[in-house]
């Protein structure tokens, strides 16, 4: 008996539910109006300098001396560190010792060729007399050209001395090692009494920031979101240290070489930004949003609204689909919804633009409907056997 109850009590209520109500539909609606559109892209990145260099030394050492420090200003070709001279000097010596070596051994040989080249002269005018044989006048020849050899053997000897010499001289001055540009001081690498190692890579003793009043933002962009980003475009940018001040910038490079990590394709976005009071630091992490379009004034249209589709039975008809190409909104006008097919530009998260259409700011557009069963309460069923049914 109970069950049947039961039974009869989900039918009314199915009944009850579907059975159509006198009450007037009601729609929540949003407001066609006028203002500005844009659209952006947002990633993270890195502040850095435009430009930095790394100091390094071409000679192998010990540190003797550290004339600069960390965010220390700095001018071209002023000394930052000085690397131990005392090898380089006696290398110096040595090879001033194998010049002058070689320059004496040119003398010497330059005087023996003056005296063969005399004998092969004699010898020829006594052979020339008959006085002697023809094989002493060759071998007085022979000496004479063996000497003159021997000349540009000691000649090229003087200039490998006098290229040493100035290799030397070289790597001593380069015991002083000198900022390649003016700057400051970023990072400091090295302490007084360290040895450091020229081999085929060159340690990095300072890193120098040409110019921290003028930064750039480095950021990664995704590759669904890099066709919007063009150079030119104005970014503002957030980083931790200062909450929700904003700086502004433009975007200067879109390169093309893409990262790849874990499968994620990204894109570096260059962005400019003058630092002129230094809040700026490097390495900060910032998050951008780079604007890639605005329309100033447009006609803006709820994004919400285009997502609204009415139900048949509430509509009163089917709802014939949009053109190609347009979108379709919902109206109220004097209590009916009415279609309104539009065509949009520019469209953002919230409003979309219109460009083409029967609206006008202040016209409302649909957005939702109310459902009814929300707004009927069930009666109360009472069935046999005196069980009553909400």
């Amino acid at each position: 008996m109970a069950a049947a109850a039961i039974v009869v009590t989900g039918v009314a209520y199915a009944a009850w539910q579907l059975w159509p109500s006198n009450e007037p539909t009601r729609y929540k609606t949003a407001v066609v109006d006028r203002g500005d559109i844009v659209t952006s892209v947002t990633a993270t990145g890195t502040v850095n300098p435009v430009t930095t260099v790394q100091v390094g030394t071409y000679v192998s050492g010990r540190i003797i001396a550290i004339d600069v420090d960390f965010n220390s200003p700095v001018r071209r070709n002023q000394r930052v560190a000085k690397i131990d001279p005392a090898p380089f000097e006696v290398k110096v010596q040595k090879a001033e010792a194998a010049l002058a070596n070689a320059k004496a051994k040119l003398a010497k040989d330059r005087a023996d060729l003056a005296l063969k080249e005399l004998t092969w002269k004699r010898y020829h005018e006594l052979y020339e007399r008959e006085l002697i044989a023809r094989a002493d006048l060759d071998r007085a020849r022979s000496d004479y050209e063996q000497a003159r050899a021997q000349i540009a053997v000691d000649e090229a000897a003087v200039r490998q001395a006098e290229a040493d010499l100035a290799e030397a001289r070289i790597n001593l001055w380069y015991t002083d090692i000198l900022a390649p540009v003016d700057g400051i001081v970023v990072s400091r690498n090295v302490n007084v009494g360290q040895t450091v190692a020229a081999s085929f890579q060159t340690p990095t003793l300072f890193l120098i920031a040409d110019d921290l009043t003028k930064m750039q933002v480095d950021t990664s962009v995704s590759e669904s979101d890099i066709g919007q980003v063009r150079e030119g475009q104005r970014a503002v940018f957030t980083v931790d240290a200062y909450g929700s001040r904003t700086f502004e910038g433009l975007v200067t490079q879109v390169r093309n070489a893409p990262t790849t990590v874990q499968s994620v394709v990204t894109y570096d976005v260059v962005v400019a930004v003058e630092n002129p009071d230094l809040a700026l630091k490097p390495g900060m992490t910032a998050t951008v949003t780079i604007t890639t379009a605005e329309r100033k004034g447009a006609i803006r249209v709820p994004v919400r609204a285009l997502r609204f589709r009415p139900e048949t039975a509430r509509a009163g008809e089917a709802p014939r689909e949009a053109q190609r190409g347009e979108s379709r909104v919902w109206v109220l006008r004097n209590g009916t919804l009415s279609p309104v097919d539009v065509q949009l530009g520019l469209r953002n998260e919230t409003h979309a633009e219109l460009l083409h259409g029967d609206l006008q700011p202040g016209d409302e557009v649909v957005v939702a409907m109310e459902r009814q069963d929300a707004r009927r309460s069930a009666p109360g069923l009472t069935v046999p056997g005196g069980i009553r049914l909400r």
